[in-house]
């Protein structure tokens, strides 16, 4: 596979993941705000901050309304992590690789693309937005579903594995590190009726409640939802089960042993960190995050260094074992 076939499926697979994410949080936050007093801290504003934009959010837009945020967050050309940006990203990259991709996957995305574009162009009200959010949401995961049910397992899946699981992980911890801003309490005055509620969103964001309920089988608690998306080994979104999936994909590419190893160190630092100590105490959680992501931008770079720099030349071979 050439390195530029390959940079081009785990970017697929990135921005995929990334409009699919993106729909998810601002769905999930739409609904939790109308459970909440006005009083409550939580706001639009935390979006922003999840996705690392801030500076460029700050120059376009004047205040950090609903109806600013949202315009950046589903339809901002300047913004590259914006549902249409990445969905155009991915068509783009899906473009130029369609001979080694299932035609029904070509078809589905830019199927998606056209009728987002058309929307976008038309205006998406308030009204129009959640049917809008539920549309991106469900044809991406059906484009994951033509994916896994008709692309063999070469090495075209190992990179788009590599790249999804990178940005569930990156993702994850964006919306942990932000929202225990306002989860976490600073001292035990600060605990609200409405913290569990807010952990329930974070779950919901990540479409965790019901594995949480059916694998934690209590009531929704900050230091288990943290062992839950940090290190739980069997939710697709946990970053543990993340980083364990691009261990495995890994081992199929030739000189994988430098970029495994990153992974292979930060998976025992990440399964055995203490949570229920974390959990009380907001800036030591902060911190950690901020190790996980900076891991994560190496192991990008890592990637990218050993197959995306003009070099690499492996030849597609069938994976050993299914994912």
């Amino acid at each position: 596979m050439l390195s530029r076939v390959a940079e081009n499926i785990y970017w697929l697979a990135r921005y995929l993941e990334r409009a699919e994410d993106t729909a998810r949080l601002i769905n999930v936050t739409s609904n939790l705000l109308l459970d909440f007093p006005r009083t409550t801290r939580l706001d639009w504003d935390s979006l922003v901050t999840i996705t690392g934009a801030e500076e460029l959010f700050d120059e376009h837009y004047e205040t950090r309304s609903a109806d600013n945020v949202l315009n950046f967050l589903c339809v901002d050309l300047h913004y590259s992590g914006s549902i249409i940006s990445s969905l155009e990203s991915a068509r783009e990259n899906l473009r130029t690789t369609r001979d080694i991709m299932p035609r029904e996957v070509w078809e589905e995305l830019n199927t998606l693309y056209l009728d987002t574009l058309k929307q976008v162009e038309a205006g998406i009200t308030s009204r129009k937005r959640d049917a809008f959010l539920k549309r991106v949401i469900r044809s991406c995961q059906a484009i994951n579903g033509l994916i896994e049910g008709s692309l063999s397992h070469t090495q075209v899946h190992t990179f788009l594995m590599l790249g999804r699981n990178l940005e569930r992980a990156d993702m994850t911890t964006r919306i942990i590190d932000v929202r225990s801003a306002n989860l976490l309490p600073r001292s035990p005055d600060d605990l609200t009726p409405f913290e569990n509620l807010q952990w329930m969103s974070v779950l919901k964001s990540l479409t965790g409640y019901q594995m949480y309920r059916q694998q934690v089988r209590l009531r929704v608690r900050g230091p288990d939802v943290l062992r839950f998306l940090l290190q739980d080994e069997f939710f697709p979104r946990a970053v543990a089960s993340c980083l364990g999936q691009l261990s495995f994909e890994l081992e199929d590419l030739p000189r994988h042993e430098e970029v495994q190893a990153l992974v292979d160190d930060l998976l025992p630092r990440l399964v055995n960190a203490n949570m229920e100590k974390m959990a009380h105490t907001p800036d030591l959680l902060h911190d950690f995050v901020d190790t996980l992501q900076i891991s994560f931008n190496e192991l990008h770079q890592a990637i990218a260094d050993h197959y995306f720099s003009g070099e690499y030349r492996g030849q597609t071979q069938t994976q050993s074992s299914v994912a």
